[in-house]
Order: C-alpha cells, then sequence, then structure tokens
C-alpha cells in the first residue's frame, strides 16, 4: 500500500465530495425505483 499526504483542507474537500456522491447515488437508486414502478410524471 502507498501513502500520499495531502493538506487537511484537500481531505475535508475530497470527504465533502464523497458524502454528495453517495447521496446522488441514493437519490438515483430512488428515482429508477420510481421508473419501474409506474411512478412518472409527464414534464409539460
Amino acid at each position: 500500500m502507498e501513502t500520499v499526504v495531502i493538506s487537511k483542507r484537500e481531505y475535508e474537500r475530497l470527504k465533502r465530495l464523497e458524502e454528495i456522491d453517495m447521496e446522488l447515488l441514493s437519490e438515483l437508486i430512488e428515482g429508477f425505483k420510481d421508473i419501474r414502478e409506474g411512478r412518472l410524471k409527464q414534464w409539460d
């Protein structure tokens, strides 16, 4: 395993991005479930 040194600021930024990515993934999964179950609305 290699070790990489980054600043605390960069580490915290990457952790926030990871949280956002996980939230987005959860929302996408819920959206696909809605589509599969036919819960859709038409866009105007």
